[in-house]
């Protein structure tokens, strides 16, 4: 089973320049991850943008659509800034015949604190196992993008109350 891992930016690559919290959005931080981890499966990664996804447009989640679905691999990890995640995952909820899964991580990867090893650890192992679909891995579990939100005051990613699922 190959692993194909797409970044597309966010906080998990991010690089702080300053006090100010200055920061560009680096290099992909799920390579070194996956490399001090020492894994044993398959994998390959690829750099689709480098933006925060506060700043993804329409067109930039349309590009990671296209890119996805055109791949031939059937397990992929998206690493995607975490605010929003959940709009780029119910995106992909069209592609059909994979598994998709979205980390992302509130800390920077190069951060000693940071929850990006966490995530793409736990996002490693629900792609191995869950069936076909989109799915997002954050704060040890897994989440259907329909049916979660990011909670800003806790910094977590949480399921979304019944009360909010109803669409008005």
């Amino acid at each position: 089973m190959k692993i194909k891992f797409f970044a597309v930016g966010g906080t998990i690559d991010k690089v702080y320049f300053d006090k100010k919290s200055t920061y560009k959005v680096g290099e992909p931080g799920v390579y070194e991850i996956l490399q001090e981890a020492n894994v044993t499966f398959e994998y390959e990664c690829e750099s689709i943008m480098h933006k925060d996804s506060l700043d993804m447009t329409k067109k930039d989640r349309r590009q990671v659509f296209d890119r996805i679905k055109a791949d031939s691999n059937r397990y992929i990890i998206v690493t995607h800034g975490t605010d929003t995640m959940v709009q780029t995952a119910k995106l992909l909820k069209s592609i059909p015949d994979k598994v998709i899964v979205l980390t992302g991580s509130m800390q920077p990867a190069r951060f000693k604190a940071s929850d990006a090893e966490f995530n793409i650890g736990s996002a490693v192992a629900a792609v191995q196992t869950l069936p076909c679909g989109v799915y997002i891995a954050m704060n040890g579990r897994i989440f259907d993008p329909d049916k979660v939100a990011k909670n800003w005051e806790h910094n977590r990613f949480e399921e979304k109350p019944d009360e909010e699922l109803i669409e008005t």
